[in-house]
């Protein structure tokens, strides 16, 4: 597992892919947070919190995180490498474990800058370090788990189709209604809001954010990357035999 996460890692970084989703990452918070006015500006919004970030964060990583999923087994089945994978001496839950703790520590690396806005915003603040850290280190812990659930959802999706483009936009799909779909649903169902609403990672995620790390929440994320692994395994050994 360990030789599959370091190959996947190397492979970013042997290529612009690694670089340019920090980049791309790092530049669109930057810009939505300082620069571009909005609902979204720090500067503009008056308060010393990173609610805006972790409100921005989830949406973005909808589209970059399925950009580097999108070829972990589609890139293997396109250049005909899935069945010496498979023949490798390691079981199927190594190899896919393997591919999801290297793109899941991808993105690890793109979040580990943002940590440079918490000590922003502490100095910012009116009087000096005046941030609710504890929010804040929630949000983040959430953050972990969200990716951790997108990034699985990217792994099965890639298995799919030889295609990386379908894989992306199948990915992207799951991993709006999963984030946003359940949440916009519950609006239109009377009676079961709360039910459908839990069903989704919002609900989760703004749970965690309040600073509170509730066993049920942490759960729900462990289980939803379980679920989609599983599939990712099962999808693999019908491919094997």
């Amino acid at each position: 597992m360990k030789s599959i996460a370091l190959r996947e890692i190397k492979s970013f970084f042997g290529s612009p892919i690694g670089y340019l989703v920090i980049a791309i990452f790092l530049l669109l918070n930057g810009l939505f947070l300082w620069v571009f006015d909005g609902e979204y500006n720090i500067l503009q919004s008056g308060f010393a919190d990173l609610s805006p970030f972790f409100t921005l964060a989830p949406w973005i990583l909808i589209f970059l995180i399925p950009a580097v999923t999108m070829r972990s087994f589609s890139d293997e089945k396109k250049q005909g490498t899935i069945e010496l994978l498979l023949t490798k001496p390691l079981s199927i839950w190594q190899i896919v474990n393997g591919k999801f703790l290297g793109s899941f520590l991808l993105i690890v690396i793109a979040l580990i800058p943002t940590l440079v806005y918490v000590y922003v915003i502490s100095n910012l603040g009116s009087p000096e370090g005046n941030i609710d850290m504890g929010s804040t280190m929630g949000s983040y812990f959430g953050l972990l788990f969200l990716v951790a659930s997108y990034t699985a959802i990217g792994i099965f999706t890639s298995t799919l189709s030889e295609n990386q483009i379908v894989a992306f936009l199948v990915s992207v799909f799951l991993c709006f209604l999963f984030y946003f779909g359940f949440e916009g649903v519950s609006n239109y169902v009377t009676g079961f809001e709360d039910v459908v609403a839990k069903i989704g990672m919002d609900y989760h995620f703004k749970s965690m954010s309040r600073g509170v790390l509730d066993t049920r929440d942490i759960l729900y994320f462990v289980s939803v990357a379980f679920l989609f692994l599983s599939f990712t395994v099962y999808k693999l050994k019908s491919l094997k035999s």
